[in-house]
């Protein structure tokens, strides 16, 4: 057999904390030690200075093996330390103590870690770990504990076997260095871009030439100068790139005279400058760019009216303006826009039958149109048969891409909030489960990601509510007490964000009703939610409108309004 490649550390885990224990290992082995440390760290063979190395965890390295115990055994007696991933479920398994026990007997001196991930540490730490009189290295990674940083960074100083306060020093000593490098990089990229922009302008004896030189500048400094900016947060950089662009593109006058890569590119640019607007809500600024995206993708499918690129672009346009209508409450434009959405998607299946792009276009549009007729049971007929049509054709797409199951989930959701109208309660908590079984992989795999929590979490708000709706108080309580509990660190580092704020409000207040319902006290609910209700309002006009209406909804609550 052939000997197996040292490791750093082997990770014992449940199979309940996959996600984790998958990001843990990305992190340590991709993380590189401060500078003035990298020589206080041997590395192993074939690693470079500073490199921690290959970390082993069983489930990933040994997708081929044949004998698992054997090659367990391999993994530990190759491995210089062991890091526990303890949660409840670890906590329980026979496996990590049988792993741990493993490592105690092959290496009785080399350092145990501990990586708290889920749990208090009365129910989260193996049994296996409390033998012996030293107690394992532990690092909370849970928000109220020591946070993923420090909890990250007394892993590497465990396994470096460098003093944590040196490391925190120097880590966030490169932090800062790196944060003030790209903000400067950036802002001079962006004052070389300008001037080669401005000289690009002038030579117009060259126009064709120098079109193609400027289109790239410009989709350049859109693409990457202003993703730099959008990381680092620095608004009036981005607003300043975005300005340049449309300099550039108030400029180029006759659309026909442009070749169908800079019309591509130009329609491109404008949306995402569109994009920029409709989410800070200047809508009207959000309309001239759409607008003019619209001009530009028309003019790409006048001149080659069978190619998918262009029919795919002018949908998005089409599509991009009836948002705008829609958030302006012009149910007339965008049901024009979205239908005109929908015939774009309809070409883009005859020009590329069966891709995953044209299935998503279709159902996409049909998507658009179902939640447009849902709206106010406008017309639920029509948004039954459309939300059908949209499941039907993304349950297509994933069939030939795993990576749109979000998609598939967005639509279980709004299908939901159909049948919960139509008053087919089953039917809407059927669409509830079958959101959320979608959406709970992904949350495994990335807990971090604040969309999927969001999700997930509207599907516990619709199950609820269909339970509350049909006298199930009880259950309702007990999902949505849960659905605390289970807290997504996703809404903690996204406390600021209304999508976050709304989903508590909407939260506390079934709560609220769920307790009334029962014959219990709810007062202290209904101030919770209360809360986030002058949170959210506090957001801007839009959001206020927003909390006053998700407010106004929830009662008769309460005798009266607090």
């Amino acid at each position: 057999m052939a000997q197996a490649r040292p490791f750093r550390a082997f990770v014992s885990y449940s199979h309940a904390d996959v996600g984790f224990a998958a990001w843990l290992q990305r992190r340590l082995e991709s993380y590189h030690l401060p500078r003035r440390l990298a020589d206080k760290l041997t590395p192993l063979s074939g690693e470079p200075p500073g490199r921690l190395g290959p970390i082993f965890r069983d489930r990933a390295d040994l997708s081929a093996a044949t004998d698992l115990s054997a090659a367990v055994r391999e993994g530990i007696a190759a491995s210089s330390a062991l890091v526990v991933v303890a949660s409840p479920e670890a906590a329980k398994s026979q496996w990590v103590a049988l792993e741990i026990a493993l490592f105690r007997e092959l290496h009785p001196e080399a350092p145990v870690l501990v990586a708290l991930a889920r749990g208090d540490p009365s129910e989260a730490l193996p049994g296996a770990l409390r033998r012996g009189d030293v107690e394992p290295l532990c690092a909370d990674f849970r928000k109220h504990g020591d946070g993923r940083r420090l909890a990250f960074l007394k892993i590497v100083a465990g396994l470096a076997d460098l003093p944590l306060d040196a490391l925190i020093q120097r880590d966030a000593q490169r932090q800062v260095r790196r944060v003030t490098g790209v903000t400067l990089g950036a802002a001079i990229l962006l004052v070389i871009m300008a001037l080669l922009l401005v000289a690009a302008l002038r030579a117009r004896e060259e126009a064709e030439r120098r079109r193609v030189t400027a289109d790239e500048m410009v989709n350049k400094l859109l693409i990457e100068v202003r993703g730099e900016f959008e990381g680092t947060g620095n608004v009036k950089l981005m607003m300043a790139v975005n300005q340049l662009a449309m300099d550039y593109y108030g400029k180029q006058g006759d659309l026909r005279r442009l070749g169908d890569g800079s019309l591509e590119q130009r329609a491109r640019v404008l949306q995402v400058l569109g994009q920029d607007d409709e989410k800070q809500s200047r809508l009207d600024s959000a309309l001239a760019r759409f607008s003019e995206a619209h001009r530009t993708t028309a003019a790409m499918l006048a001149k080659s009216p069978k190619d998918p690129d262009a029919i795919f672009a002018h949908g998005q346009s089409e599509y991009y303006l009836g948002l705008i209508a829609r958030r302006r409450k012009d149910r007339a434009s965008a049901g024009r826009y979205w239908q005109a959405y929908l015939t774009q998607a309809r070409a883009l299946a005859k020009a590329e039958p069966g891709s995953v792009r044209s299935l998503l276009e279709q159902g996409y549009a049909n998507g658009n149109l179902c939640d447009l007729n849902r709206e106010d049971g406008y017309d639920l007929k029509s948004a039954e048969r459309q939300c059908a049509a949209a499941i039907a054709f993304e349950q297509q797409a994933l069939a030939k891409s795993s990576e749109l199951l979000l998609a598939l989930a967005n639509r279980h959701g709004a299908m939901s909030l159909l049948y919960f109208r139509l008053k087919r309660y089953e039917d809407s908590l059927a669409s509830c489960r079958s959101e959320a079984a979608l959406l709970d992989p992904l949350i495994a795999i990335d807990p971090g990601n604040v969309e999927y929590a969001l999700r997930r979490s509207w599907a516990d708000i619709g199950m609820a509510n269909v339970w509350l709706t049909t006298g199930r108080p009880a259950l309702a309580l007990a999902l949505l007490r849960d659905n605390l509990a289970r807290g997504p660190k996703a809404f903690d580092q996204r406390s600021d964000d209304g999508r976050v704020i709304e989903t508590r409000l909407r939260v506390h207040l079934f709560i609220a009703r769920a307790l009334r319902d029962l014959g219990r006290p709810y007062s202290a609910e209904l101030a919770e939610a209360a809360r986030h209700r002058d949170r959210l309002s506090g957001l801007g006009r839009e959001s206020a409108e927003k909390a006053g209406s998700i407010w106004a909804k929830s009662w008769p609550l309460a005798g009266k309004r607090p």
